[in-house]
């Protein structure tokens, strides 16, 4: 039997990991951009290399960064977070997900719209709209950066640790919740909470897809392709396209 001592240790630790691994990222992106001043580069009037910057500084170093450092602190085996190539069976869990995620946002939409409401907007969207073409940037980074790396420390690392002393739906949940909350950061406008609603369902699709097939690059490529889809869509919008 768990001892209540080791869940609520579990889900301190994984409340830890979600907002300390986004202040030190915040420290991180904060000093670059200093250091870039200082050699005479702003990257407030650079919006695409201030996302290039801050996804990769954010997402890719301090996220892996700290699951890395997690990982050996705990002197856990790499298969803490499994990771494999996709089988037919994750192949096709992978697609539902997509489409899962997608079809969840055309009804959050729907629902949203019809109830008189708004949902705030993500500042990457607002920075990158100041240069549509930042977004064709971002395109690829959910696929290299955002969505392998969000995946490894929030389903990897986080649900992973909620995982040993919770049962499986309860750490997809509060995984889903801590990952929904973080964004409360990242927001401009009206309708907060109305985007961290939305967040915290498409979460728990990634959870749930994690737990499912026992593989980390299913959640992963899910993440990718729904933040690309995004992307596509503001870019086109932005440009007149659509």
């Amino acid at each position: 039997m768990i001892e209540p001592t080791s869940r609520i240790r579990s889900v301190v630790t994984a409340i830890g990991l979600t907002y300390g691994s986004t202040i030190l990222g915040s420290i991180v992106v904060a000093v670059a951009a200093m250091l870039l001043t200082v050699v005479g580069i702003n990257i407030t009037t650079r919006p695409s290399l201030r996302l290039v910057m801050s996804t990769v500084l954010l997402q890719g170093v301090t996220f892996g960064g700290l699951s890395v450092l997690y990982l050996r602190f705990r002197d856990l085996d790499v298969e803490f977070v499994p990771l494999s190539i996709p089988d037919k069976r994750d192949v096709v869990v992978t697609i539902g997900g997509i489409v899962a995620l997608l079809g969840l946002l055309v009804v959050a939409s729907m629902i949203i719209s019809s109830l008189g409401l708004e949902s705030a907007q993500n500042q990457i969207v607002t920075i990158a709209q100041q240069n549509p073409a930042a977004f064709l940037l971002l395109i690829p980074l959910s696929f290299l950066v955002v969505g392998p790396f969000e995946e490894l420390l929030y389903r990897g690392i986080i649900q992973g640790t909620l995982r040993e002393t919770l049962h499986p739906t309860r750490a997809i949940v509060l995984a889903s919740v801590l990952f929904a909350s973080i964004h409360l950061f990242s927001l401009t406008g009206e309708g907060k909470l109305v985007y961290i609603g939305i967040a915290f369902v498409l979460a728990l699709v990634l959870g749930a897809t994690y737990e499912y097939t026992d593989n980390l690059a299913v959640p992963a490529v899910i993440h990718g392709a729904y933040n690309a889809v995004q992307f596509t869509s503001a870019y086109l919008t932005a440009t007149g396209g659509m």
